[in-house]
C-alpha cells in the first residue's frame, strides 16, 4: 500500500484521525476506489490497497427518504454513516460514528462552499467546530475531470484523487479512482469525503 510520491503532498504536523486512529497509516499510501456505475446493490463503492486487499465498502439505502450510506471495513464492521441533511441549501451531508444518526455521534459535515460553482469546492467541518467560521478541511478540483485534492485548514494537501481509465472500467461500467494519501491520515475519513463528493456531484 506504500508508494505515494506526489511532490505536492505534505506531512501534517499531527495525525489526522477523524473516524479512528487505527485507520491512520504511518506512511504515504495509494488507494483504489471502484464505483460500479450500473448497480443499485450494496457495495457500489469498493476500496482496495495497491496490492488488491479489500479495505472498505460502502453500503447504501437507495429508496429511502434521504440518501444514506454506511462505510464498513474489510470485515463488514460499520465505521461511519453519512446522509444528506434535509432542506439544506448548500447540499450538506452529515457523517456519524458507526451506524448512528444521532446528533451526539456527529463526526463531521460537508457542504458546498457556494451555491453556484464552476469547479468543485466543498467545506468540511468537524463536529466540535460549531461556529463554522473557518472550515477544518476543504476539497477542491474539477469533478468533470474526476480530479480533486483534499486540504487541511492550513492548506496542507493530505490527499489527491484522479480518475483511472482501465479496460475494466470502460467495458464493465465502472468508475475507477486512484487516491494518494499522505502519511498519518485517516483512510476511512478520506474515502468518506470522496463518496460524499461523488454524491453531491451526482445530485447536481
Amino acid at each position: 500500500m506504500a508508494g505515494t510520491s506526489d511532490p505536492q503532498m505534505a506531512v501534517p504536523a499531527n495525525p489526522v484521525a477523524v473516524i479512528g486512529s487505527q485507520l491512520c497509516v504511518p506512511y504515504p499510501s495509494d488507494l483504489n476506489i471502484v464505483k460500479k456505475v450500473m448497480t443499485l446493490k450494496d457495495g457500489a463503492f469498493q476500496v482496495v490497497d495497491a496490492n488488491g486487499n479489500a479495505l472498505f465498502k460502502v453500503k447504501g439505502q437507495v429508496f429511502s427518504l434521504r440518501e444514506r450510506r454506511v462505510l464498513v471495513d474489510g470485515s463488514g464492521n460499520p465505521l461511519v454513516t453519512f446522509q444528506q441533511k434535509l432542506l439544506s441549501a448548500h447540499n450538506r451531508w452529515q457523517a456519524f460514528r458507526g451506524e448512528s444518526t444521532n446528533a451526539k455521534d456527529l463526526l463531521f459535515s460537508v457542504k458546498k462552499s457556494a451555491l453556484l460553482q464552476l469547479k468543485t469546492k466543498l467545506d468540511v467541518y468537524l463536529a466540535a467546530n460549531t461556529k463554522e467560521e473557518v472550515c477544518d478541511f476543504k476539497i477542491e478540483g474539477s469533478w468533470l475531470d474526476k480530479s480533486c485534492a483534499i486540504y487541511a485548514a492550513n492548506s496542507t494537501k493530505i490527499a489527491q484523487m484522479h480518475k483511472k481509465l482501465t479496460a475494466e472500467s470502460m467495458l464493465l461500467g465502472k468508475d475507477n479512482f486512484g487516491v494518494s494519501v499522505s502519511e498519518n491520515i485517516d483512510h476511512a475519513f478520506i474515502v468518506a469525503l470522496i463518496v460524499i463528493l461523488d454524491e453531491i456531484n451526482e445530485n447536481d
